[in-house]
């Protein structure tokens, strides 16, 4: 049976690997949607190749020009929030991808799932902001949230016929970024192509200066508090520098299963379009004599202390996740615009959540308010910070 997918994001890293493995089995899977935040050339170009019935362009002054540009198509265009909602409820898919980057990738996740669509979800964000609201709605409606991120899949995976009231923690794993064993003065003047130049992945420039900062990880663990329903103290981060492991978890008996592989986000997409079959891939395969040996690290919370303070947003809960992401965002932002330094982006997060206003059980247009304020004051605080 040939499976209906939409793709929210298909321009950007995920998108475009997301589209790499639909294209490998057309007999099993049908590409219905596409979207884009603003690339509307690649977006045209997409949606020629691959045919869906409508496509979105996030950015609504650009709907004229993608308009123009699929005259010729059949293909139906839509713009704006609203037309991202529809596409993610209204498309026909079986299965919703959402390659979104930020908090903007909420609204669709809600309205996917309230229509009782699965999620393959990549946007962290809807969950780091909104966990609180997507996982009941993907309960209540029946809907999967089915994690792409390559830690949440490797959880996943692992979970898999295991009784999760066995489990004792999840161990996260992460690479430690460019700058893992720097310090102090050391990274006061990095620039952002050094930032940028991560050592085993190859993803969008958002998620790979959170890489950096240690920020990408701390948004992962509170996407695994919700996705696995287990407190912050069961939650550990460990660095594995060759970035082989994806993550583990640890049971009661003492045993640790974990999920290996080449660091390639295909094979984390494909498992989850699959789900629950395995499919044979062209992705490359780890040569373990080559390798020789896998390394691991503790965090270093002194220099790169962007995870602490997600792990106190966390636990604060109500609005202050949702405000350590608006403001993390707009200092990623700041910063590869060379507008304030590398070690100011955790100092503007740590001032907004300071001055952050907690709301104790936010609803969606709360949450919406508090991203709206909290990029506000990241952008002041940049003023004296940068």
């Amino acid at each position: 049976m040939v499976k209906k997918i939409a793709v929210l994001g298909s321009t950007g890293s995920i998108g475009r690997q997301t589209l790499q493995v639909i294209a490998a089995y057309p007999e099993r899977f049908r590409l219905v949607a596409l979207s884009s935040y603003r690339d509307v050339g690649r977006l045209a170009q997409q949606a020629r190749s691959f045919k869906p019935s409508q496509v979105a362009i996030a950015d609504q002054s650009l709907y004229h020009e993608l308009k123009r540009e699929l005259a010729d198509s059949g293909v139906k265009v839509l713009a704006g929030e609203e037309g991202l909602c529809r596409m993610a409820g209204q498309s026909g898919a079986e299965l919703v991808v959402n390659a979104m980057v930020g908090f903007a990738g909420l609204k669709p996740t809600l309205s996917a799932l309230s229509t009782g669509i699965s999620l393959a979800l990549a946007n962290k964000e809807s969950l780091v902001a909104g966990g609180h609201l997507v996982m009941p709605l993907a309960a209540k409606t029946g809907a999967q949230v089915i994690p792409v991120d390559s830690e949440h899949s490797a959880v996943f995976q692992c979970l898999q016929g295991q009784d999760s009231h066995a489990v004792e923690q999840i161990i996260l794993t992460a690479s430690g970024g460019p700058f893992f064993g720097l310090s102090g003065a050391s990274l006061d003047n990095v620039t952002p192509e050094q930032t940028l130049a991560h050592p085993t992945w190859r993803m969008g420039a958002k998620i790979t200066v959170d890489s950096a900062t240690m920020m990408n990880k701390g948004l992962e663990v509170i996407e695994a508090r919700w996705l696995f329903s287990l407190p912050y103290d069961r939650i550990r981060v460990l660095i594995q520098r060759e970035s082989i492991i994806h993550s583990m978890v640890e049971f009661r008996d003492g045993a640790v299963l974990a999920q290996l592989g080449a660091p390639d986000m295909r094979i984390p997409i494909q498992y989850a379009l699959t789900y629950p079959e395995r499919l044979s891939s062209s992705v490359s395969r780890v040569d373990w004599l080559t390798l020789g040996a896998l390394n691991f690290a503790a965090p270093d919370q002194e220099n790169f202390p962007c995870l602490d303070l997600a792990y106190r947003a966390g636990q604060v809960a109500g609005s202050m996740p949702a405000a350590l992401n608006a403001a993390n965002e707009e200092a990623v932002r700041l910063f590869l615009e060379r507008r304030i330094s590398f070690r100011s982006i955790p100092r503007i997060i740590d001032e907004v959540m300071n001055k952050h206003k907690l709301v104790s059980s936010p609803e969606l247009e709360e949450l919406v308010e508090t991203d709206r304020e909290a990029r506000a004051k990241a952008r002041e605080a940049a003023v004296r910070k940068g």
